[in-house]
């Protein structure tokens, strides 16, 4: 019977059928299925984070399960960031970055998170970039490794150029084990810490993010040989680049370098303490001694590596005579701000010299701060003064562990400096006593 011909009651009767099969199927179907999971899983994650201008940037994360709860691992190459103020919430992954005011925040679905991280900038503005991560996935940039690619190995003379057409001079130190590259790009002030990434034939690409700062090269062996490409980062903008290869490839520090309008007077300096009390270079406990003034930001991912070579000095020679002050400049002009920041980077690295809360980090307004110097050019800058006031020695810059054997000479450098120091004007007692290395206030 044609079925266009039915009475109406009985096509009514087939529809409502048919209307209850697909139903029961459907619910069939989704009885089946589970809800994505709303529980962090720990493993190995690939995250991202997208830098303006549609900038994907990779970073490897590892979620823990130890016996105070789940923490974070940020990776890039050799370096392995611990993040322990960790919030795990169903559905919810909370997260702060030591020493630093960056967040993470992220929701939970099944194997994959997303949301966004949010870094404090100058004047306390918050950028926030999307956040993504992938469980199980172990690549960076590329999921197909190549088994030929372009030999990216040894030692770069690097030239940035900005879009206003200033230069600045760099020195790339890279490694390589078949498509996996790790290294740094160092300049006359700083370096880039801790890149990683990866060969793709004669393609190179190399990210960071480790709380501080996120960094994003990309680039290409022209005929030449020459490395072209380009960098980006969350403080803005991007820069041009040529590198080209050269074993013998250094850094002129003495390009770029502090210096005093009058050698002959005395350091001076008088700033607040996290307290609210000012510190200032004629106070008692700092009669006779040896100052090392560091001119430092917590939000400067370069003067996290100085705090921690500080630190150490700080506990070999303060019985000796050696006193610390690190002058922070921070981000924000509140005071109670700037001192919430100092304080998280003092807890990072257990920095128990004192650290006075010296301005905004403008290098325009720091040099105002300290009319004594030509301009700060720098962050950190290191200041050596003598028992009687007098500036010894300005380092600006730092080079930190990611720079390997420079970072190792540059220690050296400021130990055997202080060392120095300590013993001119000494009494034959103290510049007899051994180094300890668990002095305490």
């Amino acid at each position: 019977m044609n079925r266009l011909h039915l009475p109406l009651a009985g096509r009514l009767r087939t529809g409502a059928g048919t209307a209850a099969l697909l139903l029961a199927a459907a619910l069939a179907l989704s009885s089946c299925s589970k809800p994505a999971s709303r529980d962090l899983q720990p493993g190995s994650y690939r995250a991202t984070l997208e830098l303006p201008g549609d900038k994907t940037v990779p970073f490897g994360l590892d979620v823990a399960q130890e016996e105070t709860g789940k923490v974070l691992y940020v990776l890039n190459g050799d370096e392995r960031i611990r993040l322990d103020e960790v919030k795990v919430t169903p559905g919810r992954l909370q997260a702060r970055f030591p020493g630093y005011e960056t967040t993470l925040s992220a929701n939970v679905s099944g194997d994959e998170l997303t949301g966004d991280v949010a870094l404090v900038h100058a004047d306390g503005k918050v950028l926030h970039l999307s956040f993504k991560a992938k469980l199980g996935e172990t690549w960076r940039f590329y999921p197909d490794a190549l088994s030929d690619n372009a030999d990216f190995a040894g030692r770069w003379d690097v030239t940035f150029t900005d879009d206003a057409g200033r230069r600045t001079a760099g020195v790339a130190m890279l490694d390589q084990r078949f498509e996996d590259v790790t290294g740094t790009v160092q300049m006359p002030a700083d370096d880039q810490r801790f890149l990683a990434g990866e060969a793709h034939d004669e393609e190179l690409r190399l990210s960071r993010f480790d709380g501080g700062a996120v960094v994003l090269y990309e680039a290409r062996l022209d005929a030449k040989g020459d490395l072209v490409g380009a960098t980006w980062s969350d403080r803005g903008g991007a820069q041009r680049f040529v590198a080209t290869r050269n074993p013998d490839a250094s850094i002129d520090a003495a390009a770029l370098a502090s210096h005093l309008r009058n050698p002959e007077a005395p350091f001076t300096f008088a700033f607040r303490d996290l307290d609210g009390r000012t510190v200032a270079r004629g106070d008692p406990r700092f009669k006779d001694k040896v100052l090392l003034v560091t001119l430092a930001g917590s939000w400067c991912p370069n003067s996290h590596d100085e705090a921690r070579l500080l630190v150490r000095l700080d506990r070999q020679y303060r019985s000796r005579g050696l006193e610390i002050v690190s002058l922070m400049f921070e981000q924000h002009a509140d005071f109670k701000r700037a001192v919430a920041a100092v304080q998280r980077f003092r807890a990072a690295h257990g920095v128990e010299y004192p650290t006075l809360i010296a301005g905004e980090a403008d290098k325009t307004k720091a040099s105002t701060a300290l009319p004594q110097l030509d301009a700060v050019l720098a962050y950190p800058t290191a200041i050596f003064i003598d028992r009687t006031g007098r500036v010894r020695k300005i380092h600006t810059g730092f080079a930190g562990p990611a720079t390997g054997v420079q970072h190792e000479l540059l220690a050296h450098e400021f130990e055997l400096q202080v060392e120095e120091l300590l013993q001119a004007g000494a009494t034959p007692a103290a510049a007899a006593a051994p180094a300890s290395p668990t002095a305490t206030p």
